[in-house]
């Protein structure tokens, strides 16, 4: 009996003896810091906007530049032929015509309007909404997109008969030409660029 008296109480002391465990107690589960979550946001945001874009903004983006670029070519193959070796009292330059002005004047204008929404595009991409509001310039594309188209192909319309009192071996002729062409190209680009302008538009009303 005493020996299993002294067995309890050494027992006993074990037991007593032993600490609780920090991780157990309240106090150090309070001031364990949490584990640490991954973010969502964690990734850069500017490597990661564009792809977040649904693939018709890309679509848009390609239109936008194709008319930039085509505009520009048929605004400078008017301005850049030289006078020489063209007939007194034939036209020599662009601005002697009121058609091929017109073409000219319709171009630039053109440019100017694919140069902004490019570079609207742009903004969209970097910094979404910073420029104008999406419904606006959903409103605003669709309405700017058919008056451009419109003015583009009425410049390829008028100009076609000044080839008829133009020498076809003049730098000017081959010149207007070219610039017929590529008017009435941006002319089939914007009408592309309008057909998504007022997909989006409707998206946004109707759906």
């Amino acid at each position: 009996m005493k020996e299993e008296g002294n067995v309890m109480m050494i027992a006993q002391r074990m037991i007593s003896g032993v600490s609780p465990s920090p991780s157990s107690t309240p106090h150090s589960q309070a001031t364990q810091p949490p584990l640490p979550t991954p973010s969502p946001y964690s990734f850069s945001v500017a490597s990661t906007r564009l792809r977040s874009r649904p693939s018709i903004y890309a679509y848009e983006l390609i239109l936008r530049l194709l008319a930039l670029l085509f505009s520009f070519i048929s605004a400078l193959s008017l301005a850049a032929p030289s006078p020489k070796g063209t007939k007194r009292g034939a036209i020599s330059r662009f601005y002697d015509s009121p058609q091929l002005t017109y073409c000219f004047t319709v171009s630039i204008l053109a440019f100017i309007y694919s140069a902004f929404q490019l570079f609207k595009r742009v903004c969209d991409i970097a910094y979404r909404g910073v420029l104008i509001s999406d419904m606006t310039s959903d409103y605003l594309s669709f309405i700017l997109d058919q008056l451009t188209g419109y003015l583009l192909v009425s410049s390829s319309s008028v100009t076609i008969p000044v080839f008829q009192q133009m020498d076809s071996q003049t730098s000017l002729w081959k010149a207007a030409i070219l610039a017929v062409c590529m008017s009435f190209t941006a002319f089939m680009v914007l009408a592309v660029s309008a057909l998504l302008s007022g997909y989006k538009l409707c998206k946004r009303i109707i759906w």
